[in-house]
């Protein structure tokens, strides 16, 4: 039987505890990070060899393995410690994050050797997002570069706020003063915005130890710390946090007597007694009891693993977030966050992603891109896209309220990523800043009449057919055709025409992917209201990505949506060219006409596939559209 414990309230109480846990554990997480070839593993490695973490069969392999691909002639070449993968080896680069262990007699550390190299700026954001100082090489011959000014933009993204400048290969430019304080104040002057709170300077060689553990006779001028020195020395001060956070990841229920919620701690402390809140439903209950493997607590705090029994029966699930009952959080559908874009296809406004959120899935779309970041200048520039490695200012909507914080209280509830939907690649990182105020002043208004009372009225059930194909596959004909014959035996129809919405409604939108994308995300929601109106809607637009087609349908809703693809071969559609259009495409005068300057992705799995050449007549293939209608339209 489990007793369950007096409920803390004290404030003071659970800073004791939060001090305790502090105390026992001394663990440093750092990260090296900077541009290609500064020497990022090789300082790595320097530091185990010097604190003498290696055994002696590393040490006769690490001897091996420098004479097969090391770069340092006979002598050890140290990046070979860190450098895991056969690939980096032989190219000479860090590509994965590689994490090393080691300690001294005052700490210990986790250190995490990130890419340099541009194409792997995501893996660098993984490396960071745990780290509690960062050490930024600057190769001493370059000074600073476009890759290092980048990812000191990112540790100050992600919340590191002491930063050691590392001047590596102070041995190739003969130790030179001025060269070191050069570099010193250019950083320094670059960095003046990003918040840091501390940045130490040290020249260095990674290569010939100096300054690494020992103060080098050849930098009589330096007066600073070694760089051993200033690991094992810097406080950083624990976050504490009063209210609790934690993502439930599963609801753990071995047999019928025991319902759990499993999770970590990502924030503050739960303690036997506590009030706690779902945030999403509001339920409340009490702790009963706090589950381990090894054992029942009375009390757990950050980063631990448990299962949480409570009082009475609540409903909740894998995505909830509990809270303590008197420090709710907050939740919102609209939010601004700094996106750093990881993915080669470009980022649009309009296209649907899935977004993580701690352990919340829902999907999300970039509304709006307020500016890119330029890494060298950090000026704000406009942009209608995201490309490869931009860092961005963007505000997103989500397709339910998500637990959320400002990612300088919460690294927890601040960050996520998105998701493309169609290949499953994470295509970003995101840091939120805020949220929208409109997402407090909108609400959704009861309406007294519904969707079925109006479907009701017009005898009919409403549905959405949406035509896709490319042009002059003969769309806007069958969606012509269909309605005429709906509209004779009595259904209340409507066709959006491609050409036609342009005309009014989009007609501020071009032909570019970030305008095609804006257009379907648009007739996409118009159908929706005049489907709630209970019409049968038609709608005709080449809609080429299926991404968009694949929003349209979640928008609309799977069971009163039917995909129609007009598949019709693009040397009869150019044959027929019945707008002048694959003419104008081939003098390239139209650059983006899909299925010739723009792709055409054509549907994977369509309620209906029509052809409009061969055997098949209009009157054949409206006589299939409407069997499609009627055979999932219930009530007729």
């Amino acid at each position: 039987m489990t007793t369950t414990m007096p409920h803390l309230s004290s404030a003071t109480e659970r800073m004791d505890i939060f001090l305790r846990q502090q105390q026992q554990q001394d663990l440093l997480r750092f990260i090296t990070c900077g541009s290609v070839d500064d020497g990022k593993s090789s300082l790595i490695g320097r530091l185990l060899w010097e604190s003498h973490q290696l055994f002696d069969d590393q040490l006769a392999s690490l001897r091996a393995e420098s004479k097969r691909h090391g770069t340092q002639g006979d002598n050890i070449d140290f990046a070979l410690l860190v450098d895991g993968l056969a690939a980096e080896r032989e190219q000479g680069i860090t590509i994965d994050v590689a994490y090393r262990f080691f300690s001294v007699n005052t700490r210990k550390f986790i250190v995490a050797d990130t890419p340099g190299h541009e194409q792997y700026t995501r893996n660098m954001i993984t490396g960071a997002s745990n780290a509690d100082v960062a050490i930024l090489l600057i190769d001493a011959r370059h000074g600073l570069l476009t890759q290092t000014r980048r990812h000191a933009w990112l540790v100050s993204l992600v919340g590191i706020r002491h930063v050691v400048l590392a001047i590596n290969k102070m041995d190739l430019v003969e130790f030179n003063q001025e060269v070191f304080q050069r570099i010193n104040d250019d950083f320094r002057l670059f960095a003046k915005h990003l918040d840091f709170d501390s940045i130490t300077a040290i020249p260095l060689s990674a290569l010939k130890g100096d300054n690494i553990t020992q103060r080098s006779d050849h930098t009589p001028w330096y007066s600073g710390p070694t760089l051993m020195g200033y690991l094992e020395t810097i406080k950083i001060l624990p976050r504490y946090s009063n209210r609790l956070v934690f993502p439930v990841q599963w609801v753990n229920r071995p047999h019928a007597n025991f319902r759990g919620f499993a999770g970590t701690i990502a924030e503050g402390s739960v303690h036997t007694g506590d009030e706690i809140r779902v945030t999403s439903s509001g339920q409340t209950a009490r702790v009963a009891e706090i589950v381990t493997f090894d054992g029942s607590l009375t009390e757990a705090g950050t980063g631990a693993a448990v299962t949480l029994t409570l009082d009475r029966e609540i409903d909740a699930s894998r995505g909830d977030v509990i809270a303590l009952a008197q420090h709710p959080l907050e939740t919102s559908d609209q939010f601004e966050a700094v996106l750093v874009w990881m993915n080669e296809e470009a980022g649009l406004i309009g296209r649907s992603y899935d977004i993580k959120l701690a352990t919340q899935w829902s999907s999300a779309t970039i509304t709006r891109i307020k500016h890119r970041i330029d890494i060298n200048t950090q000026a704000h520039e406009a942009s209608k896209s995201l490309a490869l490695n931009d860092i961005s200012v963007c505000t997103l909507a989500t397709g339910k309220p998500l637990v959320f914080d400002h990612y300088q209280h919460s690294q927890t509830l601040g960050s996520f990523i998105l998701v493309d939907r169609f290949t499953h690649a994470t295509v970003a990182a995101g840091m939120i800043q805020h949220t929208l105020r409109r997402a407090q002043n909108i609400h959704k208004q009861a309406l007294t009449i519904t969707r079925a009372e109006r479907e009701h009225q017009n005898g009919h059930r409403g549905r959405v057919i949406w035509f896709t194909g490319l042009s002059g596959s003969g769309k806007s004909a069958l969606a012509n055709a269909l309605e005429t014959a709906l509209h004779a035996q009595g259904y209340r129809t409507y066709i959006l025409d491609g050409d036609n919405v342009r005309h009014g409604l989009n007609k501020d939108l071009g032909f570019s992917d970030e305008d095609r994308v804006e257009n379907i995300r648009r007739v996409a929601e118009v159908a929706k209201l005049m489907l709630d109106a209970g019409l049968i809607v038609m709608t005709a637009f080449i809609s080429p990505f299926q991404r968009e087609r694949d929003m349209a349908r979640e928008t609309i809703g799977a069971e009163n949506f039917v995909e129609v693809y007009v598949d019709t071969p693009l040397e009869i559609c150019e044959q027929r060219d019945v707008k002048g259009l694959y003419k104008k495409a081939r003098r390239g005068e139209l650059p983006n006409l899909s299925g010739i300057g723009s792709p055409y992705e054509a549907p994977a799995h369509p309620e209906l596939v029509l052809h409009t050449t061969g055997d098949d007549s209009l009157t054949t293939n409206v006589e299939r559209l409407l069997t499609a209608i009627f055979a999932t339209n219930t009530d007729q």
